[in-house]
């Protein structure tokens, strides 16, 4: 999927994938997320993403130009769970809306685990 914004002299398209990278690297930024998550399909276990693959774990679903992130995390033991949660969105939005200049509606943390050192 993608956004289309209509502008006088033409349109602006932004494909989900490019909302997706930037509400990763927003959320890697963030203290106490250790990386994103990703589901195996066969056996439900989450596995630690790199980098270069951080996406995988973020769904992105856009309607009218409002825009709606889930976001797979796995965390750094000993912080709060909902502090970090409230950091991440408060961040993906921020950075998401001043990037893109589209309104963002919606955003999921979901914590599915907890990295010891």
């Amino acid at each position: 999927m993608e956004v289309t914004i209509p502008t006088d002299k033409g349109n602006i398209t932004i494909d989900n994938q490019v909302i997706a990278t930037i509400a990763g690297i927003s959320a890697m930024e963030s203290y106490g997320v250790v990386g994103m998550a990703s589901r195996s399909a066969t056996d439900g276990i989450f596995q630690l993403l790199k980098f270069e693959n951080l996406t995988r774990g973020i769904e992105v679903n856009s309607e009218n130009e409002r825009i709606h992130i889930s976001l797979h995390v796995i965390i750094e033991y000993g912080i709060r769970i909902s502090t970090v949660g409230q950091n991440v969105i408060d961040r993906v939005q921020f950075n998401v809306e001043s990037l893109t200049g589209l309104d963002v509606d919606r955003i999921e943390v979901l914590v599915e685990g907890i990295r010891m050192n």
